[in-house]
């Protein structure tokens, strides 16, 4: 296994998954978030079942904080290797030439998707451990609010424009990002031949569509306070 993450290979096909697994994430993550908009009831019990299921709270995001640190970590070190491996670097080969902006500076993008995923935490998972573990409260219910509390703690956090702009800004990296990191997760994998410019339309929509509905959900929760 471990001569497996130190070749080149072994490297990119490891980033590849946890892309697959993060991005899988990511459209489960937007389907339960764009029923605040319209569902609000449904949006509460859905975030009730997934705050409270054993399953999901014991397993499964434990891999997905696995699989965040991963791919980011990776992503560093596949950053690093590709620096030394260019001795030279654009000398005899002209990058903007042979390759797309935003294939060349992936780490830029990441790292301020970073930053977002910080902010979030901070926002509602911190919040949800502290309710849950330290409090022991389970319920999901809050003082003053009928029903369960999701909907009233989402649309509270985007009543400030900032947090809102900086939401927006971060979707937009994050477009920016999975406009070459969907196609380029298939490549890895060697599952491009004879149908990348499929994979290339469905990765368009992907990187633009979920990007946009996080957007979306932000900004409507925003002037319908």
């Amino acid at each position: 296994m471990g001569g497996f993450f130190k070749s080149s290979i072994g490297r990119k096909v490891a980033m590849a998954l946890s892309a697959f697994f993060l991005m899988f994430f990511l459209l489960q993550h937007f389907s339960i978030n764009i029923l605040s908009v319209f569902n609000p009831d449904l949006f509460n019990e859905v975030s009730h079942f997934m705050g409270t299921n054993p399953l999901i709270q014991f397993v499964l995001q434990p891999v997905l904080i696995f699989g965040v640190v991963f791919h980011f970590v990776m992503g560093f070190v596949l950053e690093i290797k590709n620096k030394k491996a260019r001795k030279v670097a654009y000398v005899k080969n002209n990058g903007a030439a042979n390759s797309t902006w935003m294939s060349r500076n992936m780490i830029y993008s990441g790292v301020a998707i970073l930053a977002f995923i910080v902010l979030h935490f901070i926002d509602f998972w911190f919040p949800e451990i502290n309710t849950k573990f330290i409090k022991g409260d389970w319920s999901g219910t809050i003082e003053g609010v009928e029903g369960f509390r999701y909907y009233e703690e989402l649309t509270h956090k985007f009543v400030s424009p900032i947090r809102v702009g900086a939401y927006v800004l971060a979707f937009v990296f994050l477009a920016l990002h999975l406009l070459h990191g969907f196609t380029s997760a298939f490549q890895s994998m060697g599952a491009t031949a004879g149908r990348k410019k499929t994979l290339q339309n469905i990765g368009k929509a992907y990187s633009i569509i979920i990007p946009l509905g996080f957007i979306f959900i932000a900004l409507y929760h925003h002037f319908n306070h």
